[in-house]
């Protein structure tokens, strides 16, 4: 899960839910659909995982707690653990190597336990032999840092080996698994923002799940503003497929000293809120957070489940498909206003509606009126953990947005978290 340096395009792509099919696995079994969601016990889950799985079962009770519903796990004894919390697991396999033994018996040995919900392939793969900064620093395979964004005739070369190496093992080892795996768990591989697109698309059709990870806040630098492209663009390499975000769970400075940060910076409630409603409002279909295994700041893990909890409050909406389709103007106060970055998007769980609209620039708009809801005509939409009400008429409402901010109206305010500790005040 190596940091990078996200950049930004204009890749758009819809929201796509993929149709389903669950195989009869019992009561109790927890498997990922092919949307990209989660099925337990009957119910459908947007993922909200941590690649940290406790130890100790009072820090993970606190994460099950919070509404954290998937952990990666190691093993049948996290998978154990992962059951008696009621939490689902992924699972690192190296299918890098090809169909060998170790793989096949790693697989037995795991392939029909319960909590077992989506199989994950290596981290950052295309990434790790292309641009990964330790192939000058580390490995000294380039002879500059740079090698790969000049396309040099070594990075070329080196590549283009790697990949005609790695590519085919990795389907081999992926067409194992499949042969294996009676209940046909999907398979994720999570890649850094940045990783070149044709590698990527050579494995594509072998994998169900996409997706990458981008952390944006630094001590110099904090552009949330870019987990909309990073989503769109895992949205757009994938085809549509199923696009999971793994986002900041810690400060740079506790990385070591290999990425030179020393003072502590962490996304600020309000920050790590924006980064996943930016995210879902750009189609992705889970969310996880790395680093948190290294993480001594207990305010800011506060803050990172009280944002899961809210997100875990809004299951019905964030698995339900987009209802309508709102259109946003924003009517500019100023000559140099930006009138093309506000996002929203309305659903609908059984009689309740949910619309939720993102600032996703540093300018505010005194001016925004969202369209197209003529479902929730006279509707009045409560803005949840706030005072505001919008209400509906003639299909549109008029709200003001702040740089960065995001507006979750609710026509109910039981979906509310309960949970207020490290919301800063919100």
């Amino acid at each position: 899960m190596r940091p990078i340096h996200p950049t930004r395009t204009t890749v758009r792509l819809p929201r796509l839910l993929l149709p389903t099919l669950l195989l009869a696995v019992g009561a109790s079994a927890a498997l990922a659909q092919p949307s990209g969601f989660l099925e337990k016990d009957g119910a459908t889950l947007f993922p909200l995982g941590f690649y940290e799985f406790p130890k100790e079962e009072s820090a993970a009770r606190r994460m099950v707690d919070a509404g954290v519903n998937l952990v990666r796990v190691t093993g049948k004894e996290d998978l154990d653990r992962a059951e008696d919390l009621g939490l689902q697991g992924v699972l690192p396999v190296r299918v890098d190597g090809g169909a060998t033994e170790e793989l096949r018996q790693r697989v037995e040995s795991v392939k029909d336990h319960p909590a077992l919900a989506v199989w994950e392939g290596p981290d950052e793969v295309v990434w790790n032999f292309t641009a990964y900064s330790g192939l000058h620093r580390t490995l000294n395979i380039y002879p500059t840092r740079d090698e790969w964004w000049r396309q040099t005739p070594l990075a070329y070369e080196y590549s283009e080996k790697k990949a005609s190496e790695i590519l085919p093992k990795m389907r081999e080892g992926i067409e194992l698994i499949r042969a294996l795996d009676a209940r046909k768990r999907p398979f994720w591989i999570n890649e850094a923002m940045e990783s070149d697109v044709k590698f990527a698309r050579a494995y594509m059709d072998w994998i169900d799940i996409t997706g990458c990870d981008i952390y944006p806040v630094k001590k110099e630098e904090r552009l949330v503003g870019r987990m909309a492209h990073a989503t769109d663009r895992w949205g757009a390499i994938g085809r549509g497929k199923p696009v999971w975000m793994v986002m900041q769970a810690f400060s740079w400075h506790e990385l070591g000293d290999y990425y030179g940060h020393k003072e502590a910076a962490y996304p600020t409630f309000a920050e790590s809120r924006f980064m996943a409603y930016s995210v879902i409002a750009h189609g992705a279909s889970g969310i996880l957070y790395w680093g948190s295994e290294v993480l001594t700041s207990e305010s800011f893990r506060e803050s990172l489940y009280s944002l899961v909890s809210e997100l875990s409050a809004l299951q019905p909406f964030l698995v339900a498909p987009d209802r309508v389709q709102p259109k946003v103007t924003v009517i500019p106060s100023k000559e140099d206003e930006v009138t093309d970055s506000v996002r929203a998007f309305a659903r609908r769980a059984g009689e309740d509606w949910l619309l939720v609209v993102v600032n996703e620039n540093d300018q505010r708009h005194m001016g925004v009126v969202v369209a197209g809801l003529e479902p929730l005509e006279a509707r009045t939409l409560e803005l949840l953990y706030g005072k505001e009400a919008a209400k509906v008429t003639g299909g549109e409402t008029v709200l003001r947005l702040q740089p960065y901010e995001v507006k979750v109206y609710c026509t109910s305010r039981g979906y509310e978290s309960a949970r207020r500790q490290g919301r800063e005040g919100d």
